[in-house]
């Protein structure tokens, strides 16, 4: 039977990615996009941070379809540079999308879910591990996996299942677009600068799209689902040495890498 899967962040890395597994697989995918053309049925230009027009949005999606099955929360974006220095009102803005926008998309789709429904929230490897300069999108990632662990316990009972999936670096143009503040003081000196060339650097040992993409379909198939799921062998690795070792020896071995 065709599952009505809705996948935000849809026209452009995982998420496209996903919606094209989902299409061959012979599901109705309805993509939310800043960047989508709206044609009333499939494809809905929608900025999630706007609360408002999301659930217009959900409501013309519940209309035509009657149910959702799936929602997939793809849509996100980093701001990178020191805390001190980086607008509060841009981190702000990436929370609104990061954290509120899953919220406004929950809220909007749950209204439409039925016992069996699942919610995957694609959360990052940076909600595990905290890393300078990206410390704003890391907290925001945090956000997102206590928010699946909570809606998890919430909607035990209504059967509609949450999961948070981590995936590790991909290469897709998320670093490329995320908003730098490169600007320093005597505190971090070149630091940020050399920090954003690194993760420049590492754009050819991030995992394909279509490895990661691959995994993670395979873990928005599966019928009974764990809360957390990780993606990427090494930040696997990691996380079993973020077990071992106290918070005290990550952060230092993290920090002496940037």
């Amino acid at each position: 039977m065709k599952k009505v899967v809705v996948i935000t962040g849809a026209n452009s890395g995982v998420g496209f990615a996903l919606k094209e597994r989902y299409i061959k697989d012979g599901d109705i995918v309805i993509s939310l996009d800043k960047s989508a053309v709206t044609n009333g049925t499939t494809e809905f230009n929608c900025d999630v941070s706007n609360e408002e027009q999301v659930f217009q949005v959900f409501n013309v999606i519940g209309e035509n379809y009657k149910k959702i099955d799936v929602l997939v929360n793809c849509a996100g974006y980093a701001v990178f540079g020191a805390t001190e220095l980086i607008e509060t009102q841009k981190a702000k803005s990436m929370f609104d999308v990061n954290y509120f926008g899953i919220v406004s998309c929950v809220k909007g789709a749950l209204k439409f879910m039925k016992k069996g429904a699942k919610i995957f929230n694609i959360s990052s490897a940076c909600s595990i591990f905290a890393v300078p300069f990206r410390t704003h999108y890391s907290a925001s990632k945090a956000a997102v996996s206590m928010l699946s662990y909570g809606l998890r316990m919430e909607l035990k009972n209504s059967g509609v299942d949450v999961v948070c999936i981590n995936p590790g670096d991909i290469r897709t143009n998320f670093s490329k677009n995320r908003v730098k503040t490169i600007e320093t003081n005597f505190r971090y000196g070149d630091r940020i600068e050399k920090s954003a060339k690194q993760i420049e650097d590492r754009e050819s040992k991030r995992m394909t799209l279509d490895y990661a993409s691959k995994k993670i379909y395979k873990i928005l198939k599966k019928k009974r689902t764990k809360p957390m799921y990780i993606v990427g062998n090494q930040i696997k690795w990691l996380n079993f040495f973020n077990r071992i070792f106290p918070i005290s020896v990550i952060l230092s071995v993290t920090n002496k890498k940037l």
